[in-house]
């Protein structure tokens, strides 16, 4: 009976191995594969207002609401500069300061290719500019407990140069060409006036199961979306929404149009700037500069 029992038992061993050997030889279910992320590019210089405050008001809520998840963010610290002479010299709309920053900012990305690091970075002197404190750009440094070697080093070198020329042949190269800035690209197309209602449009083009951020999102210019960012509340101006807000008319003083309208431009380009002003009205550039306004860097 006991040697009846062990055969019973033996047999129902190996027909258990045999079943789980088959079962590891069978093809296994396929993991579903993660959803690729939208490419989202921002085409930016350093002292345009409209860029500065889309960076710090806009783009930064992405790191806080989850989007960034669905997000592959590239920065093009460059927007309409010109690269003119056999030397290659840069020359920016916001004179040698906006060109010194843009490779700044364009030594950061490469000195610190995570993007949250150098993000950060970016968001804090874009932050000053927004404040026009730009001059205590250096201050990042010590906010952020980062090393200023590596971008001292690039931006006293010609590896800086090079990074912003590179950063032109990529702004140069965009189809359609940009016409303004700051010139936001989701997913290979460029959202012109739109820029600031990126989000929903990520949040279209985005395959996998869209960020909790994406529910109520719609397609609409004139649709407002909040964020925070630590305890800083980061939001769009709450005014005519039956407008793109990007074409929101200026308000208050004399005075906060003047230096909204005309900063950082020195006095000498007030006039154009007004008459230019005037003359847009009803169709206001996204960041008015003269065509031919241009400062060079060596300025």
């Amino acid at each position: 009976m006991d040697a009846q029992r062990r055969r019973v038992l033996l047999v129902a061993l190996v027909s258990a191995v045999a079943a789980v050997a088959a079962g590891a030889l069978l093809p296994q279910p396929r993991a579903e594969a993660a959803a690729e992320k939208v490419p989202l590019a921002l085409y930016y210089e350093t002292l345009c207002p409209y860029c500065s405050r889309f960076i710090v008001n806009h783009l930064a809520g992405i790191f806080e609401d989850g989007l960034i998840a669905a997000v592959d963010l590239r920065l093009v610290p460059y927007g309409n500069a010109h690269v003119v002479g056999a030397n290659n010299t840069i020359t920016c709309q916001h004179g040698s300061q906006e060109c010194f920053l843009n490779t700044v900012e364009a030594c950061a990305i490469d000195a610190w290719p995570d993007l949250r690091v150098h993000f950060r970075f970016i968001y804090c002197v874009e932050e000053l500019v927004v404040n026009h404190k730009q001059q205590e750009w250096e201050s990042c440094f010590a906010k952020l407990n980062l090393d200023p070697k590596p971008v001292t080093d690039c931006y006293k070198s010609e590896r800086g140069h090079q990074l912003s020329l590179k950063y032109g042949r990529q702004t140069d190269a965009l189809q359609p060409p940009h016409k303004y800035v700051p010139w936001v690209v989701v997913d290979g197309q460029p959202l012109y006036e739109d820029y600031e209602n990126f989000e929903s449009y990520i949040c279209k083009a985005y395959k996998g199961q869209p960020p909790k951020v994406c529910k109520g999102l719609r397609m609409l210019a004139t649709e407002s979306v909040t964020t925070t960012l630590g305890d800083m509340k980061l939001r769009p101006d709450e005014d005519d929404q039956t407008r793109p807000r990007s074409r929101r008319r200026f308000e208050g003083s004399a005075d906060h149009l003047l230096k909204e309208l005309l900063w950082p431009y020195s006095f000498k380009t007030y006039a154009e700037k007004a008459f230019l002003w005037v003359a847009n009205q009803k169709n206001p550039l996204l960041c008015p500069h003269l065509p031919s306004h241009q400062v060079s860097a060596t300025e």
